[in-house]
């Protein structure tokens, strides 16, 4: 509709206005300039990513599923072919082509997503036409390749499509167990005939895989572990009944609402019971453990069965996760016996994935103030093997053959990542990352340890993957060079990146990372808008390549922004116990208060930032941090950005919550002071919320409570639902460029470059 004369008051021409800059296009004329189109659209900044590939035991070659190329128009072809690489000659061998790859009577190959080996490497077991379930796809269709035939048979009988989960071969080869719904099976792959081990499953009692509680925070999705003879399964169970049920509506796909219900334990509600059992590959009855404790009140992380396959390990962390203690238990009668207790005033973190060395097992603590590798005898010793002020960030790998542990650490530097190796009988660690190399290094190492594909990335310059040997780190091959990409960002005006520690008083510095353009003009004042995470899942100042996000960084830098970000304390930086335990029982409180800090430190470090133009933004918890920000801060923060954001720490789960804040009943002013909507009534500038109404994980609901807390307060502000998205807002035709042009339009808007 066309508004002319008098109806066109000055309201309806703003919003005109408003409408025709949304829908100008975000194409720049200067080539050396980004744009949303040219990050999200034609993603043309796209890095080239290795294929999903599994090394081989027998040699030096790895397996890799990897694309048929193209048809004679340019077009992808179809399918994938299942490919062998020769470490030493580089030699590329199909042994199964993307045809091959093709079910009886289909037009197109399978579209598999992952593979996994038989122990002699005469079968692959095929995950195809996969679905998502909550955040990853864990559900498909289960196929198994005979690589002397090329023979290809497909698992679960007369199961519906894409209904199994979780497939892995027996260590003998000769079976294949999976779940399906909620139900745990073994298929024989000599008759294909099919044992169900468990019958009970049901929509509230789930047998071989997890809870969606225990999914999300404790990574807990593979319930079930074959013993080392191939004759007994261990497995989870998760009875639900109990918990309350949360509903996500999704209005956009049908006439009518359809409803999506599962078990969600808020902070201080009733979780799952969990229990642990023993069951004969052949079928027969179960052997529960007898893990003390009421099974509600306590989580079961991790168990696997011993090396000699006699008796099985179990985690049981309490429900404030303070207090984690190893057990061993007796598969025939059930009993456990106390090995191991770790405590820690704050919280243990979840870390200790079991590895064994031997008879021991590799145990992770803070216990000395740093993260430190230990070896922890089934009698309850524990040795040090890493020693000194600094974190084992992650272990990569326990060599026990060859005594060495190879772990993840950076002494100096929080913000990166290298390779060190220790021997398992302790001594000075050795890093083996390049000390010419300075930035953030992962690797896919072979079990001997000798061989690894390598990458490695900075902030400015995208992951280039290796094929090296090791200890040596020769490069052998370069898998991906990443050349396109790196020629494309060469034409650009890069913006400059710089790293630094900025002091927030109190004795406290922490590691921040700032972008501005170029050839950025001092003389005049820019706005500054703040990325924060500030809890504990999430660190911001990484010196690794930061993908999309990061090219939508660089690109406000070069319209005028200066971007900024700060890791407080409370972050997972490896800066000691302490850096990241501070902030027990004051999430909300003590990040925002230090994030405040951090930015007016930032003001005052460069002097051609604009102290009425500050913005913050953030994802998740950094949503929460942003909104925190605004409404704790409202003198200092003039614009800020909240995507998926926990207004009320109550609504979120009680893994996550009360790892961190405690119990509600226990904690009472520490959940209301944390939550940011308890301040909501202090909005003084602009503030865009952004969720999705089909998220799982942060509810919509948190959103929709804060926005009756703002009208309430009559206070202005803005919303963008998108509809029936989940936390990453990422699915559906245009979601992501739609969800970066609102964001770009509401800074250009309300935090202009002038």
């Amino acid at each position: 509709m066309m508004l002319t004369g008098r109806f066109m008051n000055h309201r309806m021409l703003c919003l005109l206005l408003a409408v025709l800059h949304w829908s100008t296009p975000a194409r720049a004329a200067d080539p050396t300039q980004l744009t949303l189109d040219s990050i999200f659209t034609a993603e043309e900044f796209k890095e080239a990513k290795m294929e999903t590939l599994h090394w081989s035991k027998k040699g030096a070659y790895y397996f890799a599923l990897e694309s048929p190329g193209k048809d004679k128009d340019g077009k992808d072809l179809p399918g994938k072919d299942f490919v062998r690489h020769e470490v030493a000659t580089g030699l590329q061998t199909i042994i199964a082509s993307a045809q091959t790859l093709t079910s009886p009577g289909a037009k197109k190959p399978l579209s598999v997503d992952s593979f996994e080996l038989s122990p002699d490497e005469s079968q692959v077991l095929l995950f195809a036409n996969t679905k998502k379930v909550w955040r990853k796809n864990t559900r498909g269709d289960y196929w198994v390749l005979n690589v002397a035939t090329g023979s290809l048979r497909k698992l679960g009988g007369d199961a519906a499509p894409a209904t199994l989960m979780f497939a892995k071969f027996s260590p003998d080869g000769s079976r294949v167990a999976y779940v399906q719904k909620n139900n745990l099976h073994v298929q024989s792959l000599a008759d294909i005939k099919i044992t169900a081990l468990t019958a009970d499953g049901s929509a509230t009692l789930i047998n071989g895989s997890s809870d969606w509680v225990n999914e999300e925070e404790l990574d807990l999705r593979d319930g079930f572990r074959w013993s080392p003879d191939s004759a007994r399964l261990l497995f989870w169970q998760f009875d639900t009944k109990d918990v309350k049920r949360f509903t996500l509506v999704n209005h956009a796909d049908a006439r009518y609402p359809r409803l999506t219900s599962f078990p969600y334990p808020k902070a201080g509600e009733k979780n799952s019971a969990t229990r642990l059992g023993v069951v004969s590959a052949a079928g027969g009855g179960i052997t529960w453990l007898a893990v003390p404790g009421d099974p509600r009140e306590h989580y079961l992380p991790h168990a696997d069965w011993t090396p000699d396959g006699k008796a099985v390990l179990l985690q049981q962390f309490n429900r404030l996760q303070n207090t984690l203690r190893v057990m061993r238990g007796d598969p025939a009668t059930g009993a456990t016996q106390l090995v191991l207790t770790e405590t820690d005033k704050a919280w243990v973190d979840n870390k200790n994935t079991i590895r064994w060395i031997g008879d021991d097992i590799l145990w992770l603590s803070e216990r000395s103030g740093w993260r430190h590798a230990y070896r922890a005898t089934l009698a309850g010793e524990v040795i040090p093997i890493t020693q000194g002020e600094f974190d084992v960030i992650d272990v990569k790998q326990v060599d026990a053959k060859g005594s060495w542990l190879y772990y993840y650490a950076s002494p100096s530097n929080a913000t990166q990542r290298y390779l060190y190796r220790t021997s398992l009988k302790g001594g000075e660690p050795q890093r083996l990352s390049p000390a010419d190399q300075p930035g953030t290094h992962n690797y896919d190492m072979t079990e001997d340890s000798k061989l690894a594909v390598h990458t490695y990335s900075t902030a400015i310059s995208p992951p280039v993957i290796q094929l090296v040997s090791l200890p040596d780190h020769r490069t052998i091959h370069v898998l991906r060079s990443q050349k396109n990409l790196r020629d494309k960002l060469a034409a650009l005006k890069l913006p400059k990146v710089e790293f630094m520690r900025v002091d927030i008083g109190g004795g406290i510095s922490c590691d921040a990372l700032c972008i501005t353009a170029h050839d950025i003009d001092k003389s005049r004042a820019h706005p500054l808008l703040m990325h924060v995470y500030g809890e504990p899942a999430g660190q911001t100042v990484r010196d690794a390549w930061s993908g999309q996000r990061g090219l939508w960084h660089w690109m406000l830098a070069q319209q005028g922004y200066v971007i900024a970000s700060v890791d407080t304390r409370g972050t997972p930086s490896p800066r000691g116990r302490d850096w990241r335990k501070s902030i027990h029982l004051q999430l909300g409180i003590m990040n925002s208060r230090e994030e405040a800090a951090a930015t007016k430190a930032v003001l005052e470090r460069f002097t051609f930032l604009d102290r009425q133009r500050v913005g913050i933004w953030g994802w998740s918890g950094g949503g929460s941090s942003s909104l925190d920000a605004i409404f704790r801060y409202p003198d200092l923060y003039q614009t800020a950005m909240a995507v998926a954001p926990v207004p009320d720490r109550q609504l979120y789960d009680t893994i996550y919550e009360e790892r961190y804040m405690g119990l509600p009943k226990a904690n009472a002013e520490g959940y209301r002071l944390g939550s940011p909507i308890t301040h909501a009534a202090a909005l003084k500038g602009n503030l865009l919320i952004v969720h999705g109404t089909g998220d799982d994980n942060v509810h919509y609901q948190g959103t929709e409570k804060l926005i009756n807390e703002l009208i309430a307060k009559n206070k202005r502000f803005t919303v963008m639902p998108y509809p029936n998205r989940d936390h990453a807002i990422n699915t559906g035709k245009g979601t992501q460029r739609h969800l970066y042009e609102l964001m770009t339009n509401y800074l250009h808007q309300h935090l202009p470059v002038n």
